[in-house]
């Protein structure tokens, strides 16, 4: 399992489980944003929950964002998923020089307390928007329904990642499966073995979706800005413009 999205369902048990890996993805946009160690951890994590998320989009073109703001030195995390399974994102701060080389990071020490922000979209429409302190309580609060979500991030001071993986399990609000004290140990066996250790060894898979980063900046979108400008704005440019997109970290040089 590599770079997919699997979404699974047993019936007898009326509970669905949906796997997601983001390892390449994650890996190539923490090297676009020449990302430390610690801000590649969560930018990892937060790409492979928004990837969890990104199941629930039905519609063409939705898109499904997740952005996190906390207290700690991160600052917070901005990611995206489309309906097409196309991730990008960022981390408010890119280099923790206090963090960086010591090991696992502490979420208390890096993020503080955290406010999360869900909103599925559209071109031109918001469908949806919730705030809550977690990602589980996002669930429980505003879309009334019993879920967990589990990550593991495994990445190294030279910014390689091994995994970057989430399991979300969502039991239905007729289902007596019980989602306390889940033993489930580390996400890198194979699905088969996670669903026997939930003792959902009837779950079906039911779809499959391909991951990857892809942004949807374009030289064409960057010059769509610069021509918004004012004709004393434009003139006070330089001859070349630099514009970086803040979500993949790319950088057009444009004729002013």
């Amino acid at each position: 399992m590599k770079d997919i999205r699997e979404e699974w369902y047993d019936a007898k048990k009326k509970v669905s489980v949906t796997f997601v890996d983001v390892t390449t993805p994650a890996g190539e946009l923490a090297r676009a944003h020449l990302s430390g160690p610690v801000s590649a951890h969560y930018l990892a994590q937060a790409l492979a929950v928004v990837a969890v998320l990104g199941s629930e989009t039905s519609l063409d073109e939705e898109t499904v964002s997740l952005q996190m703001k906390c207290t700690g030195p991160l600052g917070g995390v901005n990611v995206e998923c489309t309906s097409t399974g196309f991730l990008r994102g960022y981390t408010e701060k890119k280099i923790l020089d206090e963090f960086d080389g010591m090991g696992a990071p502490k979420d208390s020490k890096v993020l503080g307390s955290t406010r999360y922000q869900v909103t599925r979209s559209v071109p031109g429409r918001i469908i949806s928007q919730g705030i809550a302190p977690s990602i589980e309580e996002y669930f429980s609060s505003s879309l009334q329904r019993r879920a967990r979500i589990f990550t593991e991030v495994l990445v190294n001071d030279e910014v390689e990642f091994s995994t970057a993986r989430a399991l979300m399990v969502e039991a239905l609000p007729d289902s007596d499966y019980s989602l306390d004290e889940l033993n489930i140990g580390t996400l890198s066996l194979s699905q088969r073995t996670i669903l026997s250790r939930l003792a959902l060894r009837d779950a079906e898979c039911r779809k499959t979706t391909a991951l990857s980063f892809k942004c949807r900046c374009s030289p064409e979108r960057a010059a769509a800005m610069l021509g918004a400008l004012s004709e004393k704005e434009i003139d006070e440019l330089p001859d070349i413009v630099d514009i970086t997109c803040h979500m993949c970290g790319r950088t057009f040089s444009l004729p002013r």
